[in-house]
């Protein structure tokens, strides 16, 4: 699904230069390198403050315990995303309540978030699935009206753009209270190990993060919070660093992946291909598609043999997922998420896609309907 030593080779002059330096320094935790990436994520972003972290799902933990949420609050999220998001949520002793998502974006309905508030209702966390932003511009009017805060998911879309109505634009991440990612291996922006992120223009809740982060400490052995131990290491951030220049280089090289799958694919009658969100950039951190009148299981087998991956996010919604089922949801409550976890599928989506692999795969799927 991915080629990360194809992506390592192109840069591996740069990326053993900013390991070496970090051995030399033996700087191995909270050293330079780590400040200098937050630096320049945060130019990049056009954001005060990034405060790096261990993974994405203690970006989205720490970012909660940051705002001061409390157990019994509700966190109005989507049913149909990874289960960081709900993960944290629980562990928190917080309450997640989860709504249905768009048909052809998969992000997050607002129509269904207004529904789902109570009295109780603290927070928005609206996920930018598969590399396109969710519609921000009217959660943010909700969050408004109700005062409740946002925290964007944005592990699968980091760099693409929200365009508002009046044509100005912000990075996904940037647009809520406080924006979470993830950097894992085969995200858009991955490290070689572990690593997350939050982002925010607060200055309150950038100080409170970052003590946070480090054990509740503002000062060494003065614990202010509860904290956590939740560290970016400095050759995670070293390499971070020298991927982030080529990041908008990668987004052009997915995008163009999309396309030639778009039109291989363009008015199949079994094959939805993705469809694009006229407010949002896409990224593409997953092209995933929806199948018709033929069995997924059978197209998956059909691909293996051929040597062709193929992932399915996420055969399960949330709300039926055994830790997390409650009484409040049953199956058929979420149409729109249940239909889409029964239909989509994913091909190899990667920076390193060459034509030849992009035809072997498209004629690969096609081949299955003869």
């Amino acid at each position: 699904m991915v080629d990360l030593k194809s992506q390592y080779n192109k840069i591996k002059a740069e990326v053993d230069e900013g390991i070496r330096q970090v051995i030399d320094s033996t700087a191995f935790i909270k050293g330079p390198k780590v400040k200098e990436f937050e630096q320049h994520l945060a130019h990049y972003l056009g954001i005060k403050h990034v405060i790096s972290c261990g993974n994405g799902t203690d970006a989205l933990q720490v970012a909660m315990m940051s705002l001061g949420l409390k157990p019994g609050d509700e966190v109005i999220t989507t049913s149909f995303t990874f289960i960081a998001t709900a993960e944290v949520i629980a562990l928190l002793g917080l309450t997640p309540v989860v709504v249905d998502v768009n048909p052809d974006t998969y992000n997050i309905d607002p129509d269904s978030i207004r529904k789902a508030i109570t009295a109780n209702t603290k927070a928005i966390v609206p996920v930018h699935l598969f590399g396109q932003c969710a519609p921000m511009e009217e959660i943010m009017n909700i969050a408004k009206e109700y005062n409740l805060f946002v925290i964007e998911d944005n592990a699968q879309a980091i760099g693409a753009d929200y365009i508002f109505d009046d044509g100005s634009k912000k990075k996904s991440g940037t647009i809520g209270n406080i924006g979470c990612t993830s950097f894992f291996p085969s995200k858009n922006l991955g490290a070689f190990g572990d690593g997350g992120a939050l982002f925010t223009d607060d200055d309150k809740i950038a100080e409170q993060a970052r003590a946070v982060v480090n054990h509740g400490m503002k000062i060494r052995y003065y614990h202010d919070y509860i904290g956590v131990n939740s560290r970016l290491d400095s050759i995670q951030a070293a390499i971070l660093d020298v991927k982030l220049k080529h990041l908008d280089e990668y987004a052009f090289a997915r995008n163009s992946a999309a396309e030639f799958y778009d039109n291989a694919f363009a008015n199949h009658p079994n094959i939805t291909t993705p469809k694009r969100y006229s407010k949002s950039s896409h990224v593409f951190h997953q092209y995933t598609l929806k199948l018709k009148n033929a069995n997924r299981i059978s197209l998956q087998e059909h691909l293996k043999g051929l040597g062709i991956p193929m992932m399915i996010y996420y055969p399960v919604p949330l709300h039926m997922q055994k830790a997390y089922k409650s009484e409040r949801y049953q199956k058929g409550d979420f149409p729109v998420t249940e239909y889409l976890s029964e239909s989509v599928f994913s091909l190899p989506m990667h920076t390193e896609l060459s034509v030849e692999q992009l035809e072997y795969i498209t004629k690969g799927v096609l081949s299955f309907f003869k």
